[in-house]
């Protein structure tokens, strides 16, 4: 067995929190990692109804539960202090409130979870135990490790022609589209933050997809500048200045604009007035069932 700080074991790899799985620790403790049950899929929730006097049921719409995920394994320690410690880090790992479990796939993903049971440590002997660890992801997504993000401003154009002019005569200006173009690689839709930096004047967001079709959101409120308005198309919290909520001044005429699986969608950024330091900035992750 190697005892090599930092080396990797043999069978699965995560990170959670700062506790890495299958990998030895600064202190020589060896993480191995031997189940990580849930991590393949969450439960579904439907209902199904019967149809009166004909066959079969009526199939209600199908949505993803919770992802409840156990991590087990067994902690080989060159000492009992070294052991108890490694136990502590563990338990503090399984936090109470959201951190990220990481698992080293060809294409790691990631998911915040949280503590959703007790963890379970059981001494073999002085120097190793085993431990069962269960944390649940509210979200069932798993999403990719590379955070993408892209920043525009208002689209505008410069420069072109000065009169008077001579023939030939030449074309040339700086064109600033005020787009960001995200694509989601994974096989689930994925939810982007979007943030409004001002001096903007009632700003819209138009999501245009591939097949044609474009949602908006329509902020009906001026920012002011150094204002920045953040809008979780996940949650649907629209946040004035980290702290207000300004949600009933957005108008989504139809649906809030998700990234679905394996597209790309373009985001437009608009308003009735022109200014130069007014931005959109919108961040996401490629996301998997």
């Amino acid at each position: 067995m190697t005892t090599t700080p930092g080396a990797a074991l043999d069978g699965l790899r995560a990170t959670l929190g700062s506790v890495e799985l299958g990998m030895v620790n600064p202190d020589g403790v060896a993480h191995y990692l031997r189940t990580l049950d849930g991590w393949d899929s969450p439960d579904s929730r439907s209902e199904f109804t019967d149809r009166e006097a004909d066959h079969g049921t009526y199939a209600s719409p199908v949505y993803l539960s919770s992802r409840p995920v156990t991590l087990a394994g067994t902690l080989v320690a060159p000492s009992r202090d070294a052991l108890e410690a490694a136990m502590e880090s563990l338990r503090k790992a399984s936090s109470l409130t959201d951190t990220t479990l990481t698992v080293s796939e060809s294409q790691p993903r990631q998911a915040q979870v949280r503590r959703s049971g007790k963890p379970l440590m059981q001494y073999v002997t002085d120097t190793t135990a085993t431990y069962s660890v269960m944390v649940t992801a509210a979200d069932p997504r798993r999403y990719g490790t590379t955070l993408h993000e892209d920043t525009t401003s208002l689209p505008s154009t410069s420069g072109g022609l000065v009169f008077p002019v001579t023939v030939p005569i030449a074309f040339s200006g700086t064109v600033v589209s005020g787009r960001i173009t995200a694509t989601n690689v994974g096989t689930m839709d994925t939810r982007p933050v979007l943030s409004l930096t001002g001096p903007v004047v009632q700003p819209i967001v138009s999501a245009a997809y591939e097949d044609g079709s474009v949602r908006q959101l329509i902020y009906t409120q001026d920012l002011q500048a150094g204002d920045v308005l953040v809008i979780d198309t996940d949650s649907h919290a629209v946040t004035l200045n980290g702290a207000v909520s300004r949600r009933r001044f957005m108008t989504v005429p139809s649906g809030w604009p998700t990234i679905p699986p394996s597209q790309t969608v373009t985001y437009q950024f608009q308003s009735s007035t022109y200014n130069t330091t007014a931005q959109l900035t919108a961040s996401w992750r490629s996301a998997w069932l």
